[in-house]
């Protein structure tokens, strides 16, 4: 009987061995693919970031164009009705997220925008597209992002009024 014993546990010598090595290999299978996971999310969130970031760099620059009215001025601003506010000496408008903005006047469209119910008499309409440009701020990546934001402007101009 001890001599049994002695021969069954010699034919199971080394299981231990192989049985570990096969779990290192899968325990280092699973390491190598969560780290190639999170690699990966790492690389969207920043790409996801990016382009948030130009989005809001475009809108800024729609934004602060908008809130200076001496930037829809057609007194002598104007060349070839597109005028850029950013690179005018004369204008000390911020452009803090470095936008390229042009503001473009279609002299070619009459009335009241379409869908707003106005119906005003004695006044003209000047209608303006402004277009900007943003970047991602951030320069880790070779590639950056971009957008582009064009928001349509109507400007109310009063005429003389006519007499009875």
């Amino acid at each position: 009987m001890r001599i049994k014993t002695c021969s069954s546990l010699k034919n199971q010598s080394g299981a231990a061995l192989v049985i570990a090595m096969i779990m290192i290999v899968v325990m280092t299978l699973i390491g190598l693919a969560s780290t190639f996971t999170s690699t990966f999310e790492m690389k969207l969130s920043g790409n996801k970031r990016g382009s948030t970031d130009a989005f809001y760099s475009s809108d800024s620059g729609v934004q602060v164009v908008m809130a200076d009215i001496e930037n829809f001025d057609l007194n002598g601003k104007y060349i070839n009705n597109k005028y850029d506010p950013f690179a005018d000496p004369n204008n000390n408008t911020p452009n803090p997220t470095h936008a390229k903005v042009v503001i473009e006047n279609n002299p070619n469209q009459k009335g009241a925008p379409r869908g707003l119910g106005i119906s005003a008499t004695h006044v003209d309409f000047e209608h303006y597209l402004i277009e900007s440009q943003g970047e991602d701020q951030i320069e880790l990546n070779p590639i950056r992002s971009k957008c582009t934001i064009q928001q349509k402007v109507v400007k109310l101009v009063p005429t003389l009024q006519g007499g009875p």
